[in-house]
């Protein structure tokens, strides 16, 4: 079960930011509130992934005539 998010004025975050840190780097989350309504949330760092170039190499083939015209009548089909 998630814990419900922190809920903080922003002057407090200001103040007590080095121990809202640890506590999202414990994976709870802190939403900074200005005037009672939520302004930013911190929640815990996730490296993004890094995407593999070719990955995909060999599983599709692109034919020749890929970026060639449409035929008239596929082209008029878009227009109507």
């Amino acid at each position: 079960m998630t814990k419900p998010a922190i809920q903080v004025g922003v002057h407090e975050a200001k103040t007590r930011l080095s121990e809202l840190l640890r506590a999202v780097a414990g994976g709870q989350e802190v939403d900074s509130l200005r005037n009672g309504k939520p302004v930013a949330r911190i929640i815990p760092f996730a490296p993004r992934n890094v995407r593999e170039i070719g990955f995909d190499e060999g599983r599709f083939t692109v034919h020749d005539d890929f970026d060639a015209p449409l035929p008239d009548d596929v082209e008029d089909s878009f227009y109507r």
